[in-house]
């Protein structure tokens, strides 16, 4: 059936092909539908924000006019890859969307986009559509695990690059792929992945962009297989495969045999997490015990003389540096990569939410100068990337040292939110450009896709 069963394209494109629902835990597709959910109500809340709209005028100009392929949460209708690249960036767009944590990926922001566009396009059925999504994120989920956090050490964002592979296999296996046109997408999809982290410098917006790309990319790729056009048949762990060319000296530290470990028995649906705070993932442990410190000690600005957090060594990159743009962001995006800022907004307001994203909060004097004041540190006991832990040490003016430490993430997998956290927090995102009686609806259609009898009408029902 393949070209080399030995190899992880082979391997992953059997597993991909010949998933049956029935082979998949009943726990696992409810899970699956949760985080459809929590991917939905994320991409309603972001056609409030400009980046959504600007998008939507680029993708419409490229459509011509002539699409008809719903978007999530919009009344416009555009061709179905630039409506790929729409949800995914909606999704995506607020960085409040679920995260892998050992493959340090937002892979639903690209296999829902993907699952959704394709099924509707083959006009398949609901559980059809639950059972590729899962296969693209059990994927996807497994890929990122590889590089062991490496990809973002050398500038690379894992949700773009590795969706790519996972859009590939979903696509190819709602377009009815052989095996070997199977391994032939993920072999094409080589070619066409792409994620880079340079917006970190100056909080650009290509990062939303990123998972939509990847269904495009993904989907390109399969149907360029379908047609009988060849990839290389070790994308992966060939001489310029992924690994190999994607890490380059930290290679060593990659460990291949997680891309394939225990498909079909052990499942990394139920191990992906909901985020409880719309900031990169990195910074969720940090910002809550902030919170926390304000909530038992009843801190006011003037009461702080200085703040110690301690981080995993992997992500200060990525959170805590360049300084100088992380203690005073100068838009949403440097606010959500800044520990500074979600720790001092923590100290000072209590929680860290969407309204800190917006410009008024952005210009608050009292958090900013704050923000100066806090310092990294790396911890020397982090148990990264299980969990992001993170730890705030507040030196107050009158001598006191306070600190508290959450060594799980709140919504890491063994502290996960709840199914009504969750239906909570869709509710709350939804709402934002939707009525409550509509939310409803729309939290309705999600937990009973996979009874839906049409993908078509689905992509339908959650367009505005």
């Amino acid at each position: 059936m393949t070209k080399d069963n030995d190899t992880i394209s082979g391997r992953l494109a059997r597993f991909a092909g010949e998933l049956r629902a029935e082979d998949i835990p009943a726990s696992v597709l409810e899970r699956a539908k949760y985080l459809i959910l929590d991917a939905v109500g994320i991409a309603w809340a972001s056609t409030h924000f400009d980046f959504a709209h600007r998008t939507l005028s680029a993708l419409t100009e490229m459509s011509a006019g002539q699409g008809k392929t719903p978007v999530i949460g919009l009344a416009h209708r555009l061709q179905p890859r630039d409506a790929m690249l729409a949800n995914g960036l909606l999704v995506h767009g607020l960085d409040f969307d679920d995260t892998h944590a050992p493959g340090v990926i937002h892979a639903t922001a690209s296999c829902f986009p993907s699952a959704l566009g394709v099924a509707a396009l083959a006009d398949l059925d609901g559980l059809s559509l639950l059972t590729a999504y899962v296969a693209g994120m059990e994927a996807s989920t497994r890929l990122g695990a590889v590089a062991k956090g490496g990809f973002h050490q050398v500038g690379f964002h894992p949700t773009g690059l590795i969706g790519t592979f996972g859009c590939a296999l979903i696509a190819g296996r709602l377009l009815g792929l052989t095996g070997k046109q199977l391994e032939d997408a993920q072999g094409i999809a080589l070619s066409v992945a792409s994620g880079s982290l340079e917006f970190l410098q100056d909080g650009a917006w290509t990062k939303r962009m990123h998972p939509g790309w990847a269904a495009v990319a993904g989907y390109t790729a399969a149907t360029m297989a379908r047609h009988g056009f060849a990839g290389p048949g070790k994308p992966y762990e060939g001489r310029f495969g992924l690994f190999p060319s994607h890490l380059g000296a930290l290679m060593d530290k990659a460990d291949l045999s997680l891309a394939t470990e225990g498909l079909g028995n052990k499942w990394e649906v139920p191990v992906v997490s909901i985020k409880p705070i719309p900031a990169c993932h990195f910074t969720h442990a940090s910002a809550d015990a902030a919170a926390i410190l304000r909530e038992q000690h009843g801190l006011k600005a003037s009461d702080i003389e200085s703040v110690r957090v301690l981080v995993p060594a992997e992500v200060v990159k990525t959170v805590c540096e360049p300084v100088a743009t992380k203690q005073r962001p100068q838009n949403s995006y440097d606010a959500q990569f800044s520990i500074p800022y979600t720790v001092a907004t923590g100290l000072l307001r209590g929680s860290f939410g969407l309204q800190h994203l917006e410009e008024q909060a952005l210009q608050d004097a009292e958090v900013i100068s704050l923000a100066h004041k806090v310092k990294y540190e790396v911890d020397p006991n982090s148990p990264f990337p299980k969990y992001y832990s993170g730890e705030v040490i507040v030196s107050t003016t009158d001598g006191r040292e306070l600190r508290h430490r959450e060594e799980i993430n709140r919504g890491a997998s063994d502290r996960p939110l709840s199914a009504a956290d969750i239906e909570k927090k869709f509710v709350s995102n939804a709402t934002l450009a939707a009525s409550p009686a509509r939310a409803q609806q729309l939290l309705d259609t999600v937990l009973t896709l996979d009874r839906a009898p049409s993908a078509r009408l689905l992509a339908q029902a959650l367009a505005r």
